[in-house]
Order: C-alpha cells, then structure tokens, then sequence
C-alpha cells in the first residue's frame, strides 16, 4: 500500500486573496448548501469585520481545495476572532486538510495579536486543536444556537454579547 501524502506536503497553503472569493463561494456553497445562510454563524460574520490576511486557503494547482476564514468580533469589549466557516473537498478530508487550515489560521490570529478564537462546532474534531466549550458558556451570540458548540481556543474565559 502506498502512503497518501500529509496535506502540508501536496498542497499549497496561502492567505486569502481578493481573486479567490469566487472560488471560496462555489466551493462553500457545494460543502454546506443554501441553509449556510440560515445559521448563527452566518448572523456573526455579518457584524464582523473580515480578516482575509487571517484567512488561509488550500490550494492543489489551481484547485481550491480548502478554505477558513476569519472574523474579528468583541465579546464584552474584548477583541476576538471568530473562525468560520471552514470548509474542504471531501477528496481531501482524510489527509487532514482542515486541521492545517485550523492550526495556521489560529496562528496567524495568534501572530496579530489576537489570543482568542471563537467559533460555533464540534468539540471532538476541534478540541485537537485547542478549542472548548467551557470558555465560551457565557457567550452570547445573535441567534439560537446550542451553547455546547461554543468552542474557544486560548486561556480567556469570554463572558457577554457577540458584538462587531
């Protein structure tokens, strides 16, 4: 049998770019469907401002393959960032293409300044990476959501509303 290459040695990762928004799009709406547009999350990224050098893309020749973006948000007046969505071809899933996108968004996040990132998922895939939910009980986003998948990475404990 012949091992499968890791995700950091077949692909090529870089920050978002303005020419890649199309391809982020497409490939977003072919993971998540038209219901992305229905969920907390997406309530969140409409108050929050954009951070594309914070964003990291998965690139296979000229195939996006991967994509996380990044968000900054205050939470009771502290500066924060929001990670999501992150989204990958399911023909890349299995080499752990979305773990590296994780591991150097939060980097980056980190390396500018922000030791918190936020984010609305499972705690079993993204506990690997640092995140938990406890930090983030007392967190109030702008809509319903399941306060167990209010996962936060780093040492502060947030406590209040979500706000731009």
């Amino acid at each position: 049998m012949i091992a499968q290459p890791s995700a950091e040695q077949a692909l090529r990762f870089r920050f978002e770019q303005t020419q890649d928004a199309q391809a982020i799009e497409a490939l977003l709406d072919h993971a998540f469907g038209p219901g992305r547009f229905t969920k907390v999350s997406e309530r969140v990224r409409e108050i929050a401002e954009f951070r594309p050098e914070l964003s990291v893309c998965a690139w296979e020749g000229a195939r996006l393959v991967g994509s996380v973006r990044m968000w900054k948000v205050h939470v009771g007046g502290a500066p924060v960032i929001f990670l999501g969505p992150l989204a990958v071809e399911a023909d890349v899933r299995k080499h752990g293409t979305g773990g590296v996108l994780v591991q150097r968004a939060c980097a980056a996040a980190e390396g500018a300044g922000f030791p918190v990132v936020l984010l609305v998922g499972d705690e079993p895939y993204f506990g690997r990476f640092g995140f938990a939910a406890a930090p983030g009980r007392e967190v109030r986003l702008p809509g319903p959501v399941d306060q167990r998948r209010v996962l936060v990475r780093g040492t502060q404990a947030l406590a209040g509303s979500l706000t731009a």
